[in-house]
């Protein structure tokens, strides 16, 4: 992934450097099983804990030789250490070590990206708690509909944003698995109780049917929870990228003095945050479907998942990542403009309460057919410019069946939001 869209906590656990480390620490973890179960000294734990340690350039020496990254890393391990180097990957083969690894990585990566989309689900909150009553026009279609408030609009994102988390943390569980059964699964070598040993020591849980490889419909879920949760962070900036729209403007990235929103025109504000959101969503659509490809594999393995592994996992995490950091930082720093929002609302005047019209004159004994008609007929009346609300106000056919009192309610945008609040109640924001 190109520097611009990682974080550190993610370089934290998938640089090559954190990668490798992790290597470490299974084979660690390896020897210390061995050494549970009679099969190694004590002594030579001992050596190898106090010598343990590797160095990439030296590993890419080794690895012009192997061809093979991992042993050019065993190697140099052994090298380091010593006589007790011997001791080192005893029994076990690449996949034990690189698999394992892996579903640690994983795992900690789930619990950045779930902090990371709490932190954004945190704003998302504050903002529908802020403008529970600010009142916007919904909008299907792109045309006005129906009036909503700007805080039930963030509520709707708050609750899929809450669904997401609720799938990453069932991914983490899946992921959180590791293997020590060597080299087609069937623990010639290494026992199942050393393997539950192992997986013990480094938080997982032993895989209880893995090849020579942990299964990858584990790990297309999860690139799946991630596409998923990508596509819900590309609709919440759809949605500030359309609201930003010079016709519409109801709110609007924060600008920074001295930003440059074209090179061309100065007075532009384009929304670029939310635009970067949207773009990189695609990428983990992209990705999902590759490791999709990836979990049919020959017999007991073949390398055909190997190398886009090495692009879709750390890539993914990483974007995913970014993208709620970033999505978290357009939030905090969000104007939100009332005015607009209203000034919209009344471009049709009264024609949003049209629905209510034809659901109190339905309620008054008219036919649904007939109620349409009434409607529409005065809502047609309006779009040739006279008051929607007079028209149905003067009509004898809703007169003659409804009060004065009923007409104001079915034009009031009180009664119409009455339950804003229930939505903001049943998705957790209050």
């Amino acid at each position: 992934m190109i520097e611009r869209y990682t974080t550190s906590a993610m370089n934290s656990i998938w640089s090559r450097q954190a990668k490798y480390q992790r290597w470490q620490d299974v084979e660690v973890a390896i020897v210390e099983a061995h050494v549970e179960l009679g099969a190694v000294p004590a002594s030579a734990l001992e050596e190898i804990k106090a010598k343990a340690a590797f160095d990439l350039k030296r590993c890419d020496e080794i690895e012009l030789e192997t061809r093979h990254d991992l042993m050019a890393f065993v190697r140099n391990l052994s090298e380091n250490i010593g006589e007790s180097g011997r001791f080192v990957h005893l029994g076990v083969t690449s996949y034990d070590v690189i698999d394992t690894a892996l579903g640690i990585m994983l795992r900690d990566s789930c619990d950045v990206l779930i902090k990371s989309a709490h932190a954004l689900g945190t704003e998302i909150k504050r903002l529908s708690l802020e403008h529970e009553h600010t009142v916007e026009i919904g909008r299907t279609h792109g045309i006005h509909a129906e009036p909503i408030t700007f805080g039930f609009k963030c509520a709707n994102w708050y609750a899929e944003l809450t669904r997401n988390i609720s799938r990453l943390e069932l991914a983490r569980v899946e992921l959180a698995v590791g293997k020590v059964s060597g080299a087609v699964g069937i623990h010639a070598i290494t026992s199942p109780e050393m393997e539950q040993i192992v997986c013990s020591k480094l938080g997982l849980t032993p895989d209880p049917a893995s090849t020579q490889i942990i299964n990858r419909d584990r790990h297309a879920n999860f690139l799946n929870v991630l596409a998923l949760m990508g596509a819900g962070l590309e609709r919440i900036a759809t949605e500030l990228r359309n609201l930003q729209r010079t016709e519409i403007l109801e709110v609007q990235e924060a600008f920074a003095k001295g930003q440059t929103g074209s090179s061309a025109m100065p007075h532009k504000r384009n929304p670029w945050n939310s635009e970067t959101v949207c773009g990189l969503a695609r990428l983990l659509r992209g990705n999902s479907h590759a490791m999709l490809e990836s979990v049919a594999t020959w017999h007991e393995r073949d390398l055909t998942n190997s190398s886009l592994e090495r692009i879709v996992f750390p890539d993914s995490c990483q974007l995913a990542d970014f993208m709620l950091n970033r999505l978290t930082s357009i939030l905090k720093g969000l104007q939100v403009f009332p005015e607009t929002m209203q000034k919209n609302l009344r471009q049709m005047g009264d024609l949003v309460f049209s629905e209510h019209v034809m659901i109190a004159l339905i309620h008054a004994g008219m036919s649904r057919e007939s109620a349409y008609k009434v409607a529409q007929r005065n809502a047609a009346k309006a779009w040739e410019g006279h008051d929607f609300k007079t028209s149905v106000a003067t009509d004898p056919e809703v007169t003659e069946r409804l009060s004065a009192e009923q007409i104001e309610e079915m034009f009031s945008l009180e009664h119409h939001l009455r339950f804003v609040g229930h939505t903001l109640n049943a998705t957790g924001v209050r």
